[in-house]
């Protein structure tokens, strides 16, 4: 296991791990964690992969402060930037929640260099309303990190979330930077999608894994493997009964080593 630096289009300075040989697979992290939270999973895939897991730009070493450097066409940018950086070319992108919309943004955006995608628990598509919701609770949320700290900007948030996903962000929070990620919430502010059928222009073979709460809607990750010209609807969800990273991994990998060696 090793980890390296490299650098954003805009000259940002982006951490990430790398383990195991093999064909190359990028994972990236949820909001709120950071690219531990998917250690486990990379070991159990890392026998036959070169697993590549980035801090995605104002989570954990990733350190960005400007809030206008945060949008989704710079975070598709970022993964273009990695993977320049490793010399990969027709790699498998993928990952869950935030990191799962910075895949499907990614592949949009770089077909001819993304063999196939894997979206874990897939984020909601607001409407208009639903999205300036969202983005007042993220600016009430970056209000909080500049105030008080992190640790007391997710106190309220927390018990409302799944166990796995409050045990990912509690260990992440030691590494990360409140002023990055204050910064980050400004993503609220720009639309990854503004519709479901946005999807269809989306080439590359995409595997979807659904979630289990309000945020992360089943019913949304089947209309979008429906969609998706190459999209298939992965026969698990995410299990809401999760606690640990660990946990994650063992419930996802048989899944998703199919789709990799499938497509590899």
């Amino acid at each position: 296991m090793r980890d390296f630096i490299y650098h954003g289009s805009d000259g940002c300075q982006l951490q990430a791990t790398a383990l195991g040989q093999g064909p190359g697979v990028v994972l990236l992290h949820g909001g709120g964690p950071d690219r531990y939270s998917l250690l486990p999973l990379a070991r159990l895939l890392a026998d036959d992969f070169s697993v590549v897991l980035p801090d995605v730009r104002g989570y954990g070493r990733s350190v960005c402060t400007d809030p206008d450097r945060h949008h989704w066409a710079q975070y598709a940018d970022d993964v273009e930037a990695l993977l320049h950086h490793l010399g990969w070319n027709r790699v498998v992108v993928g990952g869950t929640g935030l990191g799962g919309t910075i895949t499907l943004r990614a592949a949009a955006a770089f077909p001819d260099g993304i063999r196939a995608a894997v979206v874990i628990s897939m984020e909601d598509i607001e409407d208009d309303a639903a999205k300036e919701v969202e983005s007042a609770m993220l600016d009430a949320f970056a209000t909080r990190v500049k105030e008080y700290g992190i640790d007391a900007a997710w106190e309220p948030i927390l018990p409302m979330l799944a166990p796995v996903i409050g045990a990912l962000v509690r260990d992440a929070i030691p590494r990360s930077c409140p002023a990055s990620i204050a910064a980050a919430c400004a993503i609220g502010r720009d639309r990854a999608f503004t519709q479901v059928t946005d999807l269809a222009s989306i080439t590359v073979p995409t595997l979807v894994i659904a979630g289990a709460d309000a945020r992360h809607p089943a019913a949304l990750a089947a209309e979008a493997a429906r969609i998706l010209p190459h999209g298939d609807l992965a026969d698990i969800c995410l299990p809401a009964d999760l606690e640990t990273a660990t946990d994650l991994a063992e419930a996802l990998e048989p899944t998703i080593r199919d789709f990799l060696i499938k497509h590899h």
